[in-house]
């Protein structure tokens, strides 16, 4: 198990981490999520033992990574946001480069280049410059050579980034068979979809865990309803409905208006108003919260806790 405890980070008197506690348990996949800046790639880095911290410790297992950061460097793959392939050198001969880093050598290198090739279904391009490969290929070839040495932790930093959708999808399917050979995954996104494919998740806002648990159990946590409406002429409907008190945030989602209503929002006297003002309404459905919807709800709530 992976814990986190109490952890500080500054940097130029800004807590870039704020009393960070979490724990990941052995054989999960835990999603570090939030939006840009609240400090997911800070942690990672922690974790890593690339930067040190201000205060706390990470034990893996019983071992502190802050003291025992070489030794336990071992046991971890680390893949960043910009990870350093060589362009020039083809799939098999970064893998080789990195096998070399990490000291592989003889039959076992042999054989983990075999299998992580085929289990990232990279051989049919083994001999391709990484120049040459698509941004999902070169996703892959990153993760390919975090593999090389098997390590028991992996840390992957919004590895989906800027990928298409087929390749995002294709990355997943090889996190989740990873997580079946038993590897312990810690994946940041930005990306709220892919928090409902993880295990547990860590919803971190400004350097502060929000929430800690299940991607269905912080669904629970928004209080409040939610509704998808189509109107027949949408612009109009939207000024109408952001002038009502109890509306929280409204975004456009193609041709549907989705609405966050607060506990003490009136959904019928929305309803009464466009019929008022002459605004066909095509459909008006109650839904429920997104793991989306959970995070803006949680956010402004810490910011109110912040504050007061």
């Amino acid at each position: 198990m992976i814990k986190i405890v109490s952890l500080y980070k500054k940097f130029n008197n800004v807590n870039v981490l704020d009393d960070i506690n979490l724990e990941v348990e052995d054989g999960k996949i835990f999603g570090l999520i939030g939006p840009d800046g609240a400090g997911k790639t800070t942690l990672l880095r922690i974790l890593a033992g690339i930067i040190t911290l201000a205060k706390g410790d990470v034990l893996f297992g019983k071992k502190s990574i802050i003291r025992n950061t070489e030794e336990v460097k071992s046991l971890i793959g680390y893949m960043p946001q910009k990870f350093s392939l060589y362009g020039d050198l083809t799939v098999i001969e970064n893998l080789n480069f990195y096998a070399d880093i990490y000291l592989v050598s003889g039959s076992e290198r042999k054989n983990t280049i075999s299998r992580l090739l085929e289990f990232s279904n990279l051989s049919p391009f083994k001999n391709r410059l990484a120049d040459k490969l698509s941004g999902g290929m070169k996703q892959k070839l990153g993760l390919a050579c975090s593999l090389i040495h098997k390590p028991e932790l992996l840390l992957l930093d919004e590895p989906t980034n800027g990928v298409d959708p087929l390749s995002r999808r294709e990355f997943w399917n090889i996190l989740k068979d990873l997580k079946n050979q038993g590897v312990t995954i810690i994946i940041s996104t930005p990306y709220m979809d892919e928090a409902e494919k993880c295990d547990v998740i860590g919803l971190i806002d400004k350097g502060r865990v929000i929430y800690h648990g299940s991607p269905e159990g912080i669904k629970n946590k928004y209080k409040g309803k939610v509704a998808e409406l189509i109107t027949a002429d949408n612009s109009k409907a939207i000024k109408i409905i952001g002038d009502i008190s109890g509306i929280g945030e409204i975004i456009i989602k193609g041709e549907i208006i989705h609405i966050n209503f607060k506990e003490n929002a009136d959904k019928d006297f929305l309803h009464e108003l466009l019929n008022r003002n002459r605004i066909s309404i095509i459909s008006f459905n109650e839904i429920s919260p997104s793991i989306e919807d959970a995070f803006i709800y949680l956010a402004a709530e810490s910011k109110k806790w912040k504050t007061s």
